[in-house]
């Protein structure tokens, strides 16, 4: 991750730029002891705000954007990303800015997306540019990945609050959920862009929600950032609670409305954002439990990061004790190597960032010697014999070295990389692979000169 210095993806021409700003120190890179890790989840930008969504055998993940150097929640955009194991994450890009809401000005907050005949909506919180109040808009697509446009040219609810949460009940009823300092919820109509009569405010009980000490203003636990979800007939709001720091709690009931009972604490105060906030989905057997903290390098309150754990509920429902981990939650299954793999499927990268390929998707850009990509549980079963990946360079190129195991692991292969012209002028590169055998991770190691080397768009073994 580039902390102190992002170019935009146009900028093509400041790379040179980049470059003497990367000779001068001003580039902070992850350190190479990092790759021992897998959470966060995400490490070619600062991200926030989980909000997992299962569709089609696969995660998607939606989530905020934290600008490098932030000293505020500074945000202009949401991503999305999507995995079939948990543990390599294919990066979407943004299908959802500011700018996809004329009436917005600024801050592109915690929001959720849901599926619903055939569409996906998106809703988020943003301040409105006539108002200066925060208000929730939706956002409307035909895929999980975008793009999203807006569906009203308005917001759909506004009285100065956040963190909107969506939940579609088994009778087929929705309902829209949102507050900081208070709590509220509208009944959505079929078409999910409209809702039947007005916002009705949850009573914050301290029965309903915990009792909170030394705030007169809060008496309850109940902060921001609610999750709402039903499992076995079993309703449970989960949240952010007190402040600051904050912690995960969560409350059950047997109605989407309530009456709630407080449950306790999921994640205690820990990590190094003072906020949290979560996502919750069942895949594959399994549970899992989003948050975002601050571990990435440059990390903190305001440049925080995704990460991920797998949990087992208790007897009655119950939500165990999750604790951060470096880990992050087991691989489910493994990844097939023999199948076009987008370069930007990561589960963990050192130095690279993301852009938009002229060849659609994204590629894996700002390479340089050094920097490398992880991918994990690759399965090569009885062994490879050739790679192939499509590549672009407007300097001289390099060389991407094929490491199992390891950055500095058993090298399977090296493909030279040429000048091609440009950084989005493509071309296919393949090299002899040898010693691919079994399920190992793969480690795209990128070398050669000094400055930006080449794009990486997509890879294949065969």
């Amino acid at each position: 991750m580039r902390v102190a210095l992002r170019l935009p993806a146009t900028a093509r021409a400041g790379r040179a730029i980049a470059g003497v700003l990367v000779l001068l120190g001003l580039v902070a890179f992850l350190p190479a002891h990092a790759a021992r890790a897998d959470n966060p989840i995400i490490q070619t930008i600062y991200t926030a705000d989980p909000a997992p969504l299962v569709h089609n055998g696969r995660v998607y993940l939606y989530t905020g954007h934290d600008e490098d150097g932030s000293t505020w929640f500074t945000m202009k955009e949401w991503r999305v990303w999507s995995s079939t194991d948990m543990v390599n994450w294919t990066d979407h890009g943004s299908p959802l800015s500011l700018t996809t809401f004329s009436w917005a000005k600024s801050d592109a907050w915690a929001g959720q997306a849901i599926r619903r005949n055939g569409k996906f909506y998106w809703y988020v919180p943003t301040t409105n540019r006539a108002t200066g109040r925060m208000a929730i808009g939706v956002a409307v697509s035909d895929s999980p990945t975008g793009p999203f446009k807006d569906a009203l040219g308005r917001p759909l609810v506004e009285n100065g609050e956040i963190d909107p949460t969506v939940f579609i009940d088994d009778d087929g009823q929705a309902y829209l959920y949102w507050g900081n300092p208070n709590l509220w919820y509208v009944k959505l109509n079929a078409d999910m862009i409209s809702y039947s009569g007005s916002a009705t405010q949850i009573p914050l009980t301290t029965a309903g929600f915990g009792t909170r000490t030394g705030d007169a203003n809060r008496p309850t636990l109940f902060e921001e950032g609610p999750w709402v979800y039903k499992r076995n007939g079993l309703y449970y709001i989960v949240f952010a609670a007190k402040c600051c720091s904050e912690f995960i709690a969560y409350s059950t009931a047997t109605s989407p409305t309530g009456p709630w009972t407080y449950r306790g604490t999921i994640m205690p105060t820990q990590g190094s954002s003072f906020t949290n906030h979560v996502g919750i989905v069942d895949y594959q057997g399994g549970s899992y439990f989003f948050y975002h903290n601050g571990a990435l390098t440059g990390g903190g309150g305001f440049t925080r990061s995704v990460a991920v754990e797998k949990f087992t509920y208790g007897s009655g429902g119950t939500i165990p004790t999750i604790n951060m981990t470096t880990s992050g939650a087991p691989q489910v299954g493994t990844l097939n190597p023999y199948v076009r793999q987008e370069a930007e499927t990561i589960a963990w990268a050192s130095g690279v960032e993301t852009e938009t390929s002229s060849e659609g998707g994204m590629n894996v850009g700002w390479i340089e010697n050094g920097d490398y990509v992880k991918v994990k549980g690759v399965a090569f079963g009885a062994g490879a014999r050739t790679f192939t990946a499509r590549v672009a360079a407007a300097s001289s190129g390099g060389r991407l070295e094929l490491r199992l195991d390891g950055v500095n692991g058993a090298a399977a292969g090296t493909c030279t990389v040429p000048g091609t012209g440009g950084w989005q002028t493509w071309t296919t590169v393949s090299c002899s692979v040898t010693g691919a055998t079994g399920t190992r991770d793969l480690y795209l190691k990128f070398t050669g000169g000094s400055g930006y080397l080449f794009n990486v768009d997509w890879w294949q073994f065969s």
